[in-house]
């Protein structure tokens, strides 16, 4: 104990170290912020329209999840090479890196688009058995699954802005497209100004619009502010096979991991589909809540992933080592402060649902929201130690073994034998499930221990 108090006032007393952190985490944590008060106003215009509208964009939008997350991978695999190079001050290979997660983005977003598009109702019927949820969520899907390109290519740029210390922009850009959604969702949904009430339709194009937007947005922002993203067509290119090799050692078990999670969180709601509309419409809201504080830890595990692998590719390992454990800190002072608060501000986000759904659901939301309070020490240490401190030395590989196993061992097999077999109401089956982050804990700490991620890739 006496250590720990120790080692939190040299932390606190480490201006430098604060100060980068602040830097790099508060924009990234106010553009997740951002991005949940959009969902959260979705819901809020959508859920005026019902249990089962919730329910089924709900539903719909875990396609647009698991092809969010696939982007991630290559983005966070592409970000650990790409803040190590600019460590070394070696822009050329981060243009090079650049183009592969670009190529690799784009590419995912049209393999998740065509189906979506072409045979949304089939994609439906994979998380539901209700025909009305069906019915709307693929009238919502085939029209939002054009806006995924737009997605790949804005993410992949400010992940790669990120590496280069330029978080501001983005975080302006995300202004504008959150304006731009909000007001082209209350047109649409509700028909105003001699609109069509289109419904979920009107919220699907609502995000299309957004989306293109945005992608235009953060283009110009890269070349018009000269940013070292900003170059020719062909920098991008000309990989080297020995430049791939590296890429894809790094890069590729990050991928994997990001898409097979994100699959099996999607899995959880095939279980959570066939437990009914309300289920359904309780963990939608929940989670939505949720996000408001996890977007913290978003922006805490990306400055982790960033200003470390900046110490790494400068050759600074002692350094990155003292910061690793300053940001264990910073989290476990964060989880306790946003805990408390996520519980104890619960009823007020919910009553905003309310009249829209029943009692009995929000409830359901109330326990939910308590569940996931309790295992935030757990799930926002695997947040800081996986996404930023293993992966920021490129322990990639062990992180895959980390996320997938605890995913498709631990939490799907609970998640169906709750929900399906026990029984159970929705928060004792969301709790269940919640049991992978205490598994991913202990592992994942004997993985820092080790040391095995604290290396410079560059060299």
């Amino acid at each position: 104990m006496i250590r720990i108090l120790r080692d939190t006032q040299e932390m606190l007393r480490d201006r430098g170290f604060l100060k980068k952190t602040v830097m790099i985490a508060l924009p990234v944590a106010m553009q997740g912020m951002l991005n949940t008060v959009v969902n959260l106003v979705d819901n809020l215009m959508i859920g005026s329209l019902g249990s089962t509208a919730i329910a089924s964009v709900g539903l719909a939008n875990k396609v647009f999840f698991v092809f969010t997350l696939l982007v991630f991978g290559v983005n966070s695999g592409s970000g650990i090479l790409a803040a190590q190079f600019w460590g070394n001050q070696d822009i050329k290979n981060i243009r090079r890196v650049l183009g592969v997660a670009l190529t690799l983005a784009v590419t995912a977003a049209v393999v998740f688009m065509v189906p979506a598009c072409l045979k949304p109702e089939l994609m439906m019927r994979i998380f539901t058995t209700s025909e009305a949820s069906i019915h709307m969520g693929a009238a919502y899907l085939a029209v939002a699954a054009f806006s995924y390109p737009c997605t790949a290519v804005t993410n992949t740029y400010v992940a790669m802005l990120r590496a280069v210390n330029r978080v501001k922009e983005p975080v302006i850009i995300s202004c504008v497209a959150i304006l731009v959604n909000i007001c082209f969702n209350y047109i649409l949904i509700f028909g105003k100004f001699g609109a069509p009430a289109m419904g979920v339709v009107g919220a699907a194009l609502a995000t299309l619009i957004a989306r293109v937007v945005e992608v235009i947005s953060i283009i110009c922002v890269v070349y018009l502010g000269r940013t070292p993203l900003a170059c020719r067509a062909r920098e991008l290119f000309g990989w080297s096979g020995e430049f791939l090799a590296r890429f894809f050692v790094t890069a590729l078990p990050v991928i994997i991991n990001e898409f097979i999670w994100g699959l099996g969180t999607t899995v959880y709601s095939m279980a959570y589909g066939r437990m009914g509309d309300d289920a359904v419409a309780a963990i939608t809201i929940a989670t939505t809540i949720q996000d408001i504080v996890v977007v913290l830890f978003q922006g805490l595990s990306a400055a982790t992933a960033v200003i470390l692998g900046n110490e790494m590719g400068a050759g600074q390992l002692k350094r990155a080592e003292v910061y690793a454990r300053n940001f264990f800190i910073l989290q476990f002072l964060v989880t306790v402060a946003t805990a408390l608060f996520c519980a104890g501000m619960r009823w007020s986000f919910i009553s905003l649902y309310q009249p829209g759904i029943s009692d009995q659901v929000a409830m359901s939301v109330s326990r939910c929201i308590i569940v996931f309070a309790l295992f935030m020490p757990f799930k926002m240490f695997n947040y800081v130690n996986v996404v930023g401190v293993l992966r920021s030395g490129g322990d990639t590989a062990m992180c895959l073994f980390i996320d997938t196993s605890g995913v498709w061992f631990i939490g799907i097999p609970l998640a169906f034998i709750g929900g399906l077999v026990l029984k159970q109401p929705i928060h004792i089956v969301y709790g269940m499930v919640l049991l992978e982050e205490v598994y991913k804990a202990f592992i994942g700490y004997f993985r820092y221990r080790q040391k095995k991620w604290l290396r410079n890739l560059t060299v």
